[in-house]
């Protein structure tokens, strides 16, 4: 049944593969002022494409790289017959919290730059506050524990703005978002606490037990899959735990968006609601810098698919760099063979040091190895290289050979108290020093091991009694608290150092 008032006859233009609802809101902006590409496409959520064939077809004018339709387009009663727009379910608590928006688009725009290989794309600040909102709107929050798994959009800060009885968590490969939140949060008096990690190689221990879990990982099928994946083993209970997750494909690749939610089917995750566009970016114009918001479900088999599944969707999980689904390269295994390794850490190919055993990185960060050993080699595949540090800190050999796939620093400032390092391109040789008794050396040789005993037993030889050290390591180091020091960030390791 037709509603009073809408005129049918009024179509929008025909673009190719473009929604008439989008090309609508497209005209409308036009018509509303100048816009850019980017405005156009950040406000309809088509993909740039869609954006500059709509570009072609009606009579804009330009001003250098701003467009707009002039009064005599002749498309009154086009726009007049406004179609529905999807409700966004929180758009009308957004008003009430402009002064978070204010706080966040500082906070974003203060924020260490995206990496290309990592995928980043800077949420607006409007959608993380909105994130916050949905949770708040959606979930019982007083007393919870939220997991970020990734948080280049800065969602932690969001939520700790808006409701700061929620403890975060905050897990991330990056350690300059990892530094760069723990001292916004630190002056803005949140409750959030940051994990070094790589996804591909585990979850921290730390980082489990959450109530709900959120995530915006790489737009590929095993990003998502993996990011997920981790999601669901970060919930305290999956049968009462939630997983947000921002994805989005774009109106021109359904057959990715199809791939990425079988990725999902294979974890057994129930599709709760799907909210088309919910998230906007400053970037992605390819899929229309806008993502939907999926709330996910766990099923009872949810968690043993995550657990079983989690290393197949490793292999290639971003778009660009050296872990993207174009990459081939592997480690060159170079001259192994005068270490005389005990053990090969790492994807080394088969004909190498055959009779030699060996351990999966993950194995490796995730325990202490059983045996006593002399010499290691170890393999980091493509875009592993900031697991460097903590490969080594894992490892209780005397020497230990590191390959890559493309030359690396050294990083001598946070592991000095343990190795003498030596960079030789793409390798790196690193000698145990002797023990120093030092308070870092106690810590770092300890790596497998809670931050916090080991800092204890460390102060408790000074003469200290076990109740002061305690008190004396929450005093100075809360952020060592239940995390092993392999989880820490970078400039938590330094300030040890």
């Amino acid at each position: 049944m037709d509603e009073p008032g809408t005129d049918d006859s009024a179509a929008p233009p025909a673009v190719d593969g473009m929604d008439p609802v989008r090309v609508h809101a497209a005209l409308a902006l036009l018509t509303d002022g100048w816009r850019t590409r980017a405005e156009l496409v950040r406000g309809t959520a088509a993909p740039r494409r869609s954006i500059e064939a709509l570009l072609r077809t009606v009579p804009v004018e330009r001003s250098g790289d701003r467009y707009r339709l002039p009064p005599t387009a002749g498309l009154s009663a086009l726009l007049a017959a406004h179609p529905s727009v999807p409700a966004d379910p929180v758009g009308h608590l957004l008003p009430a919290h402009a002064a978070a928006v204010e706080r966040l688009a500082d906070l974003i725009a203060r924020a260490p730059r995206g990496r290309r290989a990592l995928d980043h794309v800077s949420a607006t600040p409007e959608t993380v506050v909105r994130r916050a909102l949905f949770l708040g709107a959606r979930f019982w929050l007083p007393g919870s524990h939220l997991l970020c798994v990734g948080d280049h959009d800065l969602t932690s800060l969001a939520v700790g703005l808006i409701h700061p009885h929620v403890r975060t968590t905050v897990v991330d490969i990056d350690d300059r978002i990892l530094a760069y939140i723990d001292a916004e949060a630190a002056k803005l008096g949140l409750d959030v606490r940051t994990r070094w990690a790589d996804l591909r190689l585990g979850l921290p221990p730390s980082a489990r037990d959450h109530d709900l879990a959120i995530t915006d990982p790489p737009y590929t099928p095993d990003g998502v899959g993996l990011f997920v994946a981790r999601a669901v083993e970060g919930l305290r209970d999956p049968a009462t735990g939630r997983v947000l997750l921002a994805y989005g494909a774009g109106d021109l690749t359904p057959a990715l968006a199809l791939k990425v939610q079988n990725a999902l089917s294979e974890l057994n995750l129930l599709s709760e609601a799907i909210y088309p566009d919910f998230n906007r970016y400053f970037g992605a114009e390819a899929i229309g810098s806008a993502a939907d918001l999926y709330v996910l479900r766990p099923t009872t088999k949810t968690l043993p698919a995550a657990v079983a599944r989690a290393d197949r969707f490793a292999a290639a999980i971003y778009t660009h760099g050296p872990q993207s689904i174009e990459a081939t390269a592997a480690p060159d295994p170079g001259p192994v063979a005068d270490l005389d390794p005990d053990v090969l850490v790492g994807p080394w190919p088969k004909d190498v040091l055959p009779n030699v055993p060996r351990v999966r990185l993950a194995t490796w960060l995730g325990k202490p190895y059983a045996a006593t050993v002399r010499r290691a080699a170890i393999a980091l595949p493509p875009g592993l290289e900031p697991a460097l540090v903590r490969v080594l800190l894992a490892t209780r050999a005397e020497r230990v050979r590191v390959f890559t796939t493309a030359d690396i620093a050294e990083p001598a400032e946070i592991l000095a108290p343990v190795y003498e390092l030596t960079a030789r391109g793409t390798h790196v040789d690193a000698v145990r020093r002797a023990p120093s008794g030092t308070l870092a050396r106690t810590l770092l040789d300890r790596a497998h091991g809670k931050a916090a005993n080991a800092w204890r037993d460390a102060l408790t030889r000074q003469g200290l009694t076990k109740r002061e050290a305690r008190g004396e390591v929450a005093r100075i180091a809360p952020w060592t608290q239940d995390a092993t020091v392999l989880e820490l960030p970078a400039h938590r390791l330094k300030s040890i150092t």
